[in-house]
């Protein structure tokens, strides 16, 4: 048994989260970690929302509430909606617990302490209108490195190249329009350089091994080109105030320092409230990050690489004391660095970027009211953003669903039911297998291994599309068979062969399954015998914070219950009714109707 950490890209509460979001972080990370479960290994998944910084404070101003407010209401409903897509998180907490904020000051003294964290003046960028600071963010011009417009304050999307506001050609304030001014100020910036020969070493290491995507590790060791102390404080009143600056309270710490962290404080969050439910202790969370037998596998989009090839392993460089600085690791003990950022490209819509100002958006909670959840899990997972980018269309969601989920394996799981509860009632025994029974059952099989070690490099389109083929092969088994013609009872024991070969095939198709589509596959165990919860499912539970009054939202679950990884013998006897429809065929209307929705 390994233990894997499955570290999920925490979702900024500004707003509910569209499809790409969860194309990029969401479902990959939920079938990565349903998958090892499956492995017998012990896998901590862990996220939250990311609340604290500038942009909140501004939409809550914009509002008229407190960033408080404005940070709760959109924590509830992303909650709500990771729940609803089952995503089998074993905590979903938030970054403005108490919790988080005592191991995020903890951090940041560790590594001050060891040397990593310097002070220096910098410009502050001050909106000339509000007389508010500006999150680098809300700074917009044209990059200084390729010249593309609408690079932003801290990073140009079109060359990756990380930036400072002052850089920027033209700079203008996305509040007010207008060119912001910059003020001179002290803040503390993490010494990067003086991490670069740790960061290029591990880079180094992790490109040897050969399992990071290429694009990935292409992109993070370009970041070790332009490496220069970065700001990881900030003139903001939201958010964690910096040790040792308590005569300052407009100095926090910036969110690029405080939201990584929150992987390491969710899992100690998540061992605390084990201990309170008295199912484990409170140091169990180091068994993810001081067991150097761990592995740790991040999930995210494309324009969050920067973060976690760099800037949480440079944190974590500093706080076990291994850069040019020297020092010594706290009492959190020495930390385990990434074993692998697996970040997928940019999902569009309609061929456009998505855009909630523009109305080129679908969110999460809407298409789940009007489409079956495993209607865009299978999507995601099929056709999402991977390696490379990746368009949405409503053409084809509707294609994909109706030709490949309804025709294919909801065709599937739907007339071996129904020749089951028609010629037997039951699943009958098999007679004398006959070799287009033993080469169907092989093939199935077979599957595990071919599927796993593709969902174990990372390759889920592949994995989830050899499932279909083996679809196919099970699909074309009952056309080449033909069991709906074998009537009489000269041919009722090759009738019970075939309807026992093809119900054992769905069985252990329904198991790959599962890690892609959960909520069908619960429905389809409970057709074939089985009690619905094959996949085990997220809950959601309203919490108090452990050191405040404070209540939010958590998602946890139990998933500790799971079948294996591999083939098992269906059970025969099981009673079989009729079946209704698994998955629903969508009208092509629908290509129309959501088109108008978006104008």
């Amino acid at each position: 048994m390994t233990h894997i950490l499955s570290a999920v890209a925490w979702p900024y509460a500004n707003g509910p989260r569209h499809i790409g979001h969860v194309a990029g972080f969401g479902v990959p990370s939920d079938v990565f970690s349903r998958y090892k479960r499956m492995c017998g290994d012990d896998v901590l998944m862990v996220s939250g929302t990311d609340e604290h910084g500038t942009p909140i404070l501004v939409a809550a101003d914009k509002e008229g509430v407190s960033p408080e407010e404005f940070a709760d209401r959109n924590n509830r409903i992303i909650v709500d909606d990771l729940v609803k897509l089952g995503l089998s998180y074993d905590l979903f907490t938030r970054t403005t617990t108490s919790v988080h904020e005592e191991v995020v000051q903890h951090m940041f003294e560790v590594c001050r302490d060891n040397g990593y964290m310097i002070v220096q003046q910098t410009p502050v960028a001050i909106d000339p209108q509000t007389g508010n600071t500006l999150p680098d963010r809300y700074i917009e011009g044209t990059c200084p490195e390729c010249g593309a417009d609408g690079a932003r304050g801290d990073q140009c999307d079109n060359c990756g190249n990380q930036l400072d506001p002052q850089d920027l050609i033209d700079p203008v304030s996305k509040v007010s329009g207008q060119t912001p001014r910059f003020e001179v100020t002290d803040h503390y910036f993490l010494d990067l350089p003086a991490l670069a020969s740790s960061l290029s070493s591990w880079l180094d290491e992790v490109e040897k091994e050969g399992a990071w995507r290429p694009n990935v590790i292409s992109f993070s060791k370009h970041l070790l080109d332009d490496v220069r102390p970065r700001a990881m404080s900030r003139d903001i009143s939201w958010g964690i105030p910096v040790p040792g600056w308590e005569d300052q309270p407009q100095k926090r710490l910036y969110v690029w320092f405080d939201a990584v962290i929150g992987y390491l404080s969710a899992s100690v969050e998540w061992a605390r409230r084990r201990e309170l439910s008295g199912v484990g202790t409170r140091e169990d969370w180091r068994q993810w990050w001081n067991n150097k037998d761990a592995l740790a596998y991040y999930f995210m989009g494309k324009d969050n690489i920067v973060f976690h090839s760099q800037i949480w392993p440079a944190e974590l460089f500093a706080y076990n004391g291994k850069g040019d600085n020297g020092g010594k690791p706290g009492e959190l003990g020495e930390l385990n660095i990434p074993t692998q950022v697996v970040a997928s490209e940019f999902l569009t819509m309609e061929g456009k970027k998505f855009s909630s100002s523009k109305n080129i958006v679908i969110y999460v909670r809407d298409i789940l009211e009007r489409y079956q959840v495993d209607a865009l899990r299978y999507f995601i997972s099929i056709a999402g953003p991977e390696t490379s980018d990746s368009d949405f269309t409503w053409e084809e969601f509707v294609r994909r669903n109706n030709t490949e989920l309804v025709a294919g394996w909801g065709n599937l799981v739907n007339r071996t039911a129904a020749m089951i509860a028609k010629n037997f009632g039951e699943i009958p025994a098999p007679a004398v297998f006959e070799e287009i029974d033993t080469r169907l059952l092989s093939s199935v099989r077979a599957g595990f291994e071919t599927v796993g070690a593709l969902i174990d490099s990372h390759q889920q389109r592949a994995a989830l599309a050899e499932v279909m083929r083996l679809v196919g092969e099970a699909n074309a088994y009952v056309s080449t068979t033909e069991p709906f013609k074998l009537k009489g009872e000269e041919n009722r024991e090759r009738l019970a062969t075939i309807l026992h070969t093809l119900a054992q095939a769905v069985y252990d198709l329904n198991t790959m399954m599962s890690v892609f589509l959960p909520h069908s596959s619960n429905a389809i165990d409970v057709l074939f015998g089985g009690d619905g919860a094959l996949a085990p499912m997220p809950r959601k539970e309203d919490v108090h914070d452990l050191s405040t009054d404070k209540m939010y939202p958590i998602i946890t679950g139990d998933y500790s219950h799971v079948p294996s990884w591999a083939p098992r013998d269906v059970p025969v006897g099981v009673k079989v009714s009729k079946p209704k429809p698994i998955f629903e065929k969508l009208d092509p209307s629908v290509v129309e109707e959501e088109l108008a929705r978006l104008g």
